[in-house]
Protein backbone atom coordinates (compact mmCIF):
# COMPACT_ATOMS: atom_id res chain seq x y z
CA UNK A 1 0.00 0.00 0.00
CA UNK A 2 3.13 2.73 0.57
CA UNK A 3 4.24 2.17 -2.54
CA UNK A 4 1.01 2.86 -4.48
CA UNK A 5 0.41 5.82 -2.65
CA UNK A 6 4.03 6.80 -3.12
CA UNK A 7 3.37 6.31 -6.95
CA UNK A 8 -0.35 8.29 -6.63
CA UNK A 9 1.84 11.15 -5.33
CA UNK A 10 4.57 10.59 -8.22
CA UNK A 11 1.16 10.52 -11.41
CA UNK A 12 -0.15 13.40 -10.14
CA UNK A 13 2.87 15.85 -9.65
CA UNK A 14 2.36 16.46 -13.29
CA UNK A 15 -1.18 17.54 -13.43
CA UNK A 16 -0.61 19.61 -10.20
CA UNK A 17 2.50 21.46 -11.75
CA UNK A 18 0.26 21.91 -14.73
CA UNK A 19 -2.50 23.74 -12.67
CA UNK A 20 -0.15 25.57 -10.37
CA UNK A 21 2.04 27.12 -13.08
CA UNK A 22 -1.34 27.67 -15.41
CA UNK A 23 -2.31 29.87 -12.69
CA UNK A 24 1.28 31.70 -12.62
CA UNK A 25 0.94 32.40 -16.30
CA UNK A 26 -2.35 33.31 -16.22
CA UNK A 27 -1.87 36.02 -13.45
CA UNK A 28 1.84 36.54 -13.41
CA UNK A 29 3.20 35.94 -16.87
CA UNK A 30 7.26 36.45 -16.90
CA UNK A 31 7.98 40.03 -16.77
CA UNK A 32 10.49 40.17 -19.71
CA UNK A 33 11.35 37.47 -22.43
CA UNK A 34 13.66 35.56 -21.23
CA UNK A 35 15.44 32.29 -22.68
CA UNK A 36 15.22 30.36 -19.34
CA UNK A 37 11.59 30.57 -18.04
CA UNK A 38 8.30 30.56 -19.26
CA UNK A 39 6.57 29.59 -22.84
CA UNK A 40 9.21 29.92 -25.08
CA UNK A 41 8.82 29.85 -29.05
CA UNK A 42 9.48 32.47 -31.89
CA UNK A 43 6.01 33.47 -32.07
CA UNK A 44 5.62 33.55 -28.45
CA UNK A 45 8.92 35.67 -27.66
CA UNK A 46 8.34 38.48 -30.85
CA UNK A 47 7.87 41.12 -28.62
CA UNK A 48 5.77 42.12 -24.98
CA UNK A 49 2.20 41.50 -26.13
CA UNK A 50 3.22 38.08 -27.99
CA UNK A 51 4.89 36.65 -24.54
CA UNK A 52 1.73 38.21 -22.57
CA UNK A 53 -0.45 36.57 -24.24
CA UNK A 54 1.20 33.39 -25.00
CA UNK A 55 1.38 32.94 -20.96
CA UNK A 56 -2.03 33.67 -20.65
CA UNK A 57 -3.35 31.43 -23.15
CA UNK A 58 -1.06 28.24 -22.17
CA UNK A 59 -2.00 28.79 -18.63
CA UNK A 60 -5.48 28.54 -19.27
CA UNK A 61 -4.90 25.27 -21.49
CA UNK A 62 -2.89 24.33 -18.62
CA UNK A 63 -5.49 24.95 -16.13
CA UNK A 64 -7.84 23.00 -18.31
CA UNK A 65 -6.17 20.14 -18.98
CA UNK A 66 -4.60 19.58 -14.99
CA UNK A 67 -8.09 20.08 -14.37
CA UNK A 68 -8.94 16.57 -15.99
CA UNK A 69 -5.93 15.13 -15.07
CA UNK A 70 -6.03 15.45 -11.29
CA UNK A 71 -8.66 13.12 -11.50
CA UNK A 72 -8.81 11.03 -14.18
CA UNK A 73 -5.56 10.14 -12.89
CA UNK A 74 -6.37 9.06 -9.27
CA UNK A 75 -9.19 7.38 -11.02
CA UNK A 76 -6.99 4.85 -12.91
CA UNK A 77 -4.39 4.40 -10.35
CA UNK A 78 -7.53 3.70 -8.01
CA UNK A 79 -8.50 0.75 -10.18
CA UNK A 80 -5.00 -1.10 -9.43
CA UNK A 81 -4.86 -0.33 -5.56
CA UNK A 82 -5.07 -4.02 -4.56
CA UNK A 83 -2.02 -4.84 -7.75
CA UNK A 84 1.44 -6.05 -7.27
CA UNK A 85 3.96 -3.43 -7.11
CA UNK A 86 5.16 -4.17 -10.56
CA UNK A 87 1.88 -3.43 -11.87
CA UNK A 88 1.78 -0.13 -10.00
CA UNK A 89 4.94 1.25 -11.20
CA UNK A 90 4.52 0.36 -15.09
CA UNK A 91 1.11 1.73 -14.65
CA UNK A 92 2.75 4.80 -12.90
CA UNK A 93 5.40 4.75 -15.73
CA UNK A 94 2.94 4.75 -18.51
CA UNK A 95 0.69 7.65 -16.98
CA UNK A 96 3.49 9.84 -16.71
CA UNK A 97 4.95 8.89 -20.42
CA UNK A 98 1.09 9.87 -21.41
CA UNK A 99 0.84 13.10 -18.97
CA UNK A 100 3.78 14.29 -20.60
CA UNK A 101 3.10 14.07 -24.16
CA UNK A 102 -0.28 15.71 -23.30
CA UNK A 103 1.71 18.44 -21.57
CA UNK A 104 3.76 18.55 -24.62
CA UNK A 105 0.87 18.72 -26.95
CA UNK A 106 -0.68 21.99 -24.97
CA UNK A 107 1.71 23.66 -27.76
CA UNK A 108 -0.68 23.27 -30.55
CA UNK A 109 -3.62 25.51 -29.33
CA UNK A 110 -1.24 28.22 -27.92
CA UNK A 111 0.68 28.36 -31.00
CA UNK A 112 -2.68 28.46 -33.34
CA UNK A 113 -4.61 31.37 -31.15
CA UNK A 114 -0.83 33.50 -31.70
CA UNK A 115 -1.42 32.63 -35.33
CA UNK A 116 -4.99 33.77 -35.04
CA UNK A 117 -3.88 36.95 -32.98
CA UNK A 118 -0.85 38.28 -34.26
CA UNK A 119 0.51 38.36 -37.85
CA UNK A 120 3.97 37.01 -38.71
CA UNK A 121 5.71 40.34 -37.34
CA UNK A 122 4.06 40.02 -33.77
CA UNK A 123 1.54 42.84 -34.46
CA UNK A 124 -1.87 41.99 -33.38
CA UNK A 125 -4.43 41.31 -36.30
CA UNK A 126 -7.20 43.89 -37.15
CA UNK A 127 -10.03 40.73 -37.29
CA UNK A 128 -7.90 39.46 -33.41
CA UNK A 129 -10.11 38.95 -30.70
CA UNK A 130 -10.40 41.91 -28.14
CA UNK A 131 -7.60 41.89 -25.69
CA UNK A 132 -8.43 39.95 -21.91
Amino acid sequence: MGFWIFMLLMVELIPVAMLAIGFWFRRRPPATINFIVGYRTARSMQNEDTWRFAHQHCGAVWQKIGLVLVPLSVLIMAFFYDASEEKVGVLAGGLCIVQCVVLLCSVIPTERALKRTFDESGKRREDAPPRA
